[in-house]
């Protein structure tokens, strides 16, 4: 087999951001460390996209074009995500399915479960256990997503407009969960938590496996429109102050409006934590990794490593890549963080 060039797209709130990897012989799924040969990002206004779903076509498919102009992609092809609070993860036990039948099959056995109606619904199943149920019958747990087909819709018809070509849509959670759990970090059960403009995923792994995906609807867009009201002050000047000052800042009232949106996100994701130990007892969360563009606010995972008493370390998506050479390594280092999901989705196709 020779190479294999995948481009992640990364339709975000305030950012789209695109990620070019190369996979040598094997493809996406070798041994060999792919090659990341290019990335581009570039702003696009506030409204535009919200909440992950595209809402001013016209304005997303002209950032998508000067974005591939900026970042001189090579291919059309690209993997989009899928993640808000209209995609619903739950758990899910079912009989066994040839997997040849499963997609056809899944809607007759998930159809009382999904809180919408199936005809508005995109399904997909990720398998965690196939085999004996105990009373001599087959089964399989894993993961079911739902997600609103409309919600879908219109980043894929965004793309197409563009001149793109989605050749496959991924759940947010499992992206992020391919980007950073590597190395010893596959062999635990750890807890990932990615902060972004409209919200914040958590994704809750045992040893590479996903066990447990929620996402949050507070970001850090909700965080500074609270810190400009509270001091009445324009956006950009607290966004600002928050990127400069964040959970250490000595401003009376910049502490507590920060404070408090902040606390009310980390108990959230502290709540999450509890409940996953709660329906898994002896297998303890041993490492948060942190990854989007929140974790640039001061203080914040030394916040949430207080707040949960679990560890937090910055995510490395760039670990298992060959940057190309002509890539700047400082200015890619500077911004991994943000990367994690787009670099995650190319990584999808070898799911």
């Amino acid at each position: 087999m020779g190479t294999t060039r995948v481009i992640g797209l990364d339709i975000g709130t305030t950012t789209l951001r695109a990620v070019e990897l190369q996979f040598g012989n094997g493809g996406p799924g070798g041994t060999a460390s792919p090659s990341l040969l290019r990335h581009a990002e570039t702003p696009i206004p506030p409204g535009a996209v919200r909440d992950g779903e595209v809402v001013e076509a016209s304005i997303v498919v002209g950032a998508l074009k000067e974005l591939w102009a900026r970042g001189r992609f090579t291919s059309k092809d690209v993997v989009l995500g899928v993640g808000n609070q209209r995609v619903l993860v739950r758990d899910l036990e079912m009989p066994w399915i040839p997997p040849a039948d499963r997609r056809t099959a899944l809607p007759f056995h998930v159809a009382d479960a999904l809180p919408m109606p199936l005809d508005d619904a995109i399904l997909d199943f990720l398998p965690t256990y196939e085999g004996d149920d105990g009373a001599g019958g087959q089964v399989m747990r894993g993961m079911l997503v739902a997600a609103q087909r409309r919600t879908v819709e219109t980043n894929v018809e965004a793309a197409e407009a563009a001149g793109l070509r989605p050749v496959m849509v991924d759940l947010n959670g499992f992206a992020l969960l391919r980007a950073v759990s590597h190395d010893e970090l596959a062999d635990q059960v750890v807890a990932i938590v990615d902060f972004g403009a409209s919200g914040t995923t958590v994704v809750i792994a045992d040893r590479g496996t996903p066990r447990l995906v929620r996402m949050l609807p507070t970001g850090g867009l909700a965080i500074t429109s609270t810190l400009a009201s509270t001091l009445q002050i324009p956006t950009t000047e607290a966004e600002a102050i928050k990127q400069e000052q964040g959970m250490l800042s000595e401003n009376g009232p910049a502490r507590d409006a920060l404070g408090g949106l902040v606390r009310q996100l980390i108990e959230s994701v502290r709540n999450t934590f509890v409940y996953y130990a709660g329906n898994h007892p002896g297998a303890g969360i041993t490492t948060t990794v942190v990854t989007g563009g929140g974790v640039a606010l001061p203080g914040l995972g030394q916040y949430l490593a207080s707040a949960t008493r679990v560890p937090v370390v910055l995510g490395d998506p760039l670990a298992r890549l060959r940057p190309d050479k002509h890539l700047d390594g400082a200015a890619l280092r500077a911004r991994s963080a943000s990367l994690a999901l787009s670099i995650g989705l190319a990584y999808g196709v070898a799911a």
